[in-house]
């Protein structure tokens, strides 16, 4: 749920991207507008702090393949500013190619700073941040474990 707005509800899972608006019933599949190469597969979705229209998703390969991966192993977030009806692609930082990785349900958060920063848990035991609402990512740390979760400390 978007801190701004608790009747809005935000879903990313193994089935696709869904939002649902209270007091509505119905998950609205807002996955269909990603690019078809790339898909709505995945497991985790970040809400804007201050913006009920934006959320960020980082998708995976919802094919045969096994573990689930980046898609073409070309890593990146997609973030919507308009409720989910059209996404944009954020790689800046990422690996080119290779990376074969993907992001765990809990392991993909955000801050409440301005701008919004975002952190993310991979699968092959890195952590990545934006500092910048998902423009520009870095790697903070390598060589850990599998990372299964990840939380930001609040602001002081």
């Amino acid at each position: 749920m978007p801190p701004t707005n608790p009747d809005r509800i935000w879903q990313q899972n193994h089935c696709g991207i869904y939002r649902l608006d209270r007091p509505g019933e119905r998950w609205e599949r807002i996955g269909k507008a990603m690019p078809d190469d790339v898909g709505d597969i995945g497991f985790s979705i970040v809400p804007h702090a201050r913006c009920d229209q934006t959320a960020w998703v980082f998708p995976m390969d919802g094919t045969d393949v096994w573990p689930r991966v980046s898609p073409g192993g070309k890593p990146a977030v997609y973030r919507t500013r308009d409720g989910g009806a059209s996404w944009e692609r954020q790689d800046r930082g990422f690996p080119v190619e290779q990376g074969w990785f993907t992001v765990k349900r809990q392991a993909f958060c955000g801050d409440r700073a301005e701008p919004q920063g975002l952190y993310l848990g991979t699968t092959g035991g890195e952590i990545w941040m934006s500092g910048d609402e998902g423009a520009g990512w870095r790697q903070i740390c390598a060589h850990l474990p599998e990372i299964y979760s990840v939380v930001a400390a609040p602001a002081r």
